[in-house]
């Protein structure tokens, strides 16, 4: 879940280097640091915190050179301190490695390192692996790389420079991301795109076991059998402002404001001129959906809560069973899943550590795989039998928005689909419930308008509350699982979500005087039952806020607050009444002086297990 970025070039590898940082800061900031190449030696600097440290720290004791790697972290093994940040310095200092993922064998080789003699001064699993290049080490360091993670058990992708070799910087990725980029007479190795692409929209998305030396030559990538290998290079499509704030106080609230054009491009890349559902990455056919007797929808998460929706929609249009599953559990059930098994993979990234296993431990069962992820180029993507882009541009603030709303784009869209493709679907039916698709990005773009005030005002109400309550049935349940999630992940309330039913079942003890609880009341066939539940919660003399549709104007005599929405068709209603909790979790942070986007002990992309 750290953040990379490396540099070889004739411009200074700092300046570049931090530039890139910031991009990343996303995937980690208890620490970070640097190692140049400055006149033939190796200069490090290293500091727990934010970049900013860092960066003030280089201001008033500068150092420069041409090649380099920089390193943001987000601590697993050992706490955030100077001493744990990344780079990692062998004991001659002439050596500096960063690492980007778990190395599950570090403690035998930590040990088997000390008997040699060899000193460790952090509680890093990292470390391991600058005394072991040190050791291999012979005068040839991609060689001595080589030798080194032939040792490795787990996840990583490393950056390493050395003083003995000042013209190289060699990378490596197993299981954790890890891009090239070409630029014009200089090269970059970055976790993620927006890292580089100020610099170079041209990239090698580098695979498992990929080894790549950077050099006055150029560059080339290595198999693990030591073979020079070609990979094919890629032109990323977004532009630079894509992935800066672009005038907004926050990534999370542009975000937010981006959702209806997110959701707009999802939907509309997926139609031909006739207006008509087309997916070109999708071969799927009549014969192959008909041999398919059961969906498994897996992710973590946001995506889950997404994958959630999906299991209705996909219930619902396809008759066929579907079971929404966790990622991080799925490889320890035991699954029934064969060849006529359609497992659809969510993950915004496609990188993250749980749905790459999963995906893997269901192909090798023999299930097709689809996947949903918005990252061209991706492990997640690469892997699949099957996949559907959202093109929602890149999502940097850690609590994700625009990710999840053209995630339920996805599977409306596929659900409609593989429907039709069926014939469980009626084209009348089938038509009706499209042409409502194609207009609801215009409904969430009021829903936000509208919402941004009514937010404000209800974080007055809770920032100083210790626990929230988010409930709702059906469709409305799930909206509530992932409105929850992100209060939680920003202004630290403690806040729980549970089907409205389920409240008598103990959690309506928690209930007292004053306790804020967001309604969500959408499902027309479960509006009254809905009532009911406020109605109990009032009796206890909750504070009740209400979300429903313009027409239920009734629920103001029982409901503190109600916030209203344009009406739409029950299916769709996530994508309305998922807004206002996005916009009450980032203006909740803010009246509690939380960073918004970088949330404590979070970051974006969960690269390990």
């Amino acid at each position: 879940m750290c953040g990379i970025v490396g540099y070889f070039g004739k411009s200074d590898a700092v300046q570049i280097i931090l530039e890139g940082l910031e991009k990343l800061e996303y995937r980690g900031y208890d620490s970070s640091g640097i190692a140049i190449i400055e006149n033939g030696k190796l200069s490090t600097r290293k500091l727990a915190g934010r970049l900013s440290k860092l960066k003030t720290s280089l201001e008033k004791n500068h150092i420069c050179g041409t090649v380099g790697v920089g390193h943001t972290r987000w601590a697993t093994h050992g706490t955030p301190s100077d001493i744990n940040a990344h780079p990692h310095v062998n004991e001659k200092e002439t050596i500096a490695v960063v690492h980007n993922g778990i190395i599950e064998n570090y403690m035998p080789l930590k040990k088997e390192l000390i008997e040699k003699g060899y000193k460790f001064n952090s509680d890093t699993d990292t470390e391991v692996v600058v005394h072991l290049i040190d050791r291999y080490y012979d005068g040839d360091l991609l060689q001595a790389v080589f030798k080194t993670v032939e040792r490795l058990k787990g996840a990583y992708a490393l950056g390493v420079v050395s003083s003995l070799a000042p013209d190289e910087l060699i990378a490596v990725r197993y299981e954790s991301p890890l891009v090239l980029g070409i630029g014009d007479d200089e090269l970059f190795v970055a976790s993620d795109i927006p890292a580089i692409l100020k610099r170079t929209r041209n990239v090698v998305y580098l695979e498992n076991n990929d080894v790549v030396r950077l050099s006055n030559d150029g560059y080339e990538i290595y198999d693990k059998k030591r073979n020079k290998i070609d990979r094919e290079i890629k032109t990323i499509e977004w532009d630079v402002e894509a992935a800066t704030k672009e005038g907004f106080d926050h990534f999370m609230i542009k975000e937010i404001y981006q959702q209806p054009k997110a959701i707009s491009d999802t939907l509309y890349r997926r139609l031909d001129d006739n207006g008509d559902i087309y997916l070109e990455n999708i071969k799927i056919d009549k014969e192959t959906i008909d041999s398919i007797n059961k969906i498994y929808i897996v992710a973590c998460g946001t995506a889950y809560h997404a994958g959630l929706v999906g299991k209705y929609a996909m219930e619902k249009f396809l008759k066929i069973p579907v079971i929404a599953d966790i990622a991080s559990e799925f490889r320890y059930n035991d699954n029934l899943i064969d060849d006529k098994t359609l497992v659809i993979i969510v993950s915004q990234s496609g990188e993250t550590a749980d749905t790459l296993a999963a995906l893997r431990e269901a192909k090798r069962k023999g299930a097709r795989i689809l996947s949903i992820t918005n990252v061209v180029g991706s492990s997640v993507a690469r892997e699949s039998d099957d996949l559907f882009y959202t093109w929602a541009g890149p999502e940097i603030a850690v609590a994700s928005t625009k990710a999840y709303t053209t995630q339920l784009v996805a599977f409306y869209i596929l659900a409609l689909y593989f429907g039709r493709l069926k014939g469980t679907l009626e084209k009348v039916v089938y038509e009706e419930i499209l042409e409502e698709l194609k207009n609801i990005s215009n409904k969430v773009n009021k829903a936000i308008g509208n919402g941004a005030v009514e937010a404000k005002n209800i974080a007055e109400k809770i920032k100083t509350k210790h626990s929230m309550f988010y409930i709702g049935r059906s469709l409305d349940y799930y909206t509530a699982m992932e409105g929850a999630l992100k209060l939680k992940e920003i202004s630290y309330i403690h806040t729980e979500a549970l089907a409205a039913g389920e409240l008598k079942h103990g959690t309506i003890a928690l209930i007292e005087e004053d306790t804020p609880v967001l309604a969500i009341a959408t499902q027309k066939n479960l509006y009254e039952k809905m009532v009911s539940n406020i109605k109990e919660l009032k009796a206890r003399k909750a504070y009740v806020i209400g979300i429903t549709r313009e027409k239920n104007k009734d629920l103001e005599s029982i409901c503190d607050k109600v916030i209203y929405l344009e009406e739409s068709f029950d299916i769709f209603m996530p994508l309305l009444t998922v807004i206002l909790p996005q916009l009450i979790a980032y203006y909740t942070a803010i009246a509690r002086g939380n960073d918004v986007d970088k949330p404590r002990n979070l970051a974006k992309s969960v690269t390990v297990e």
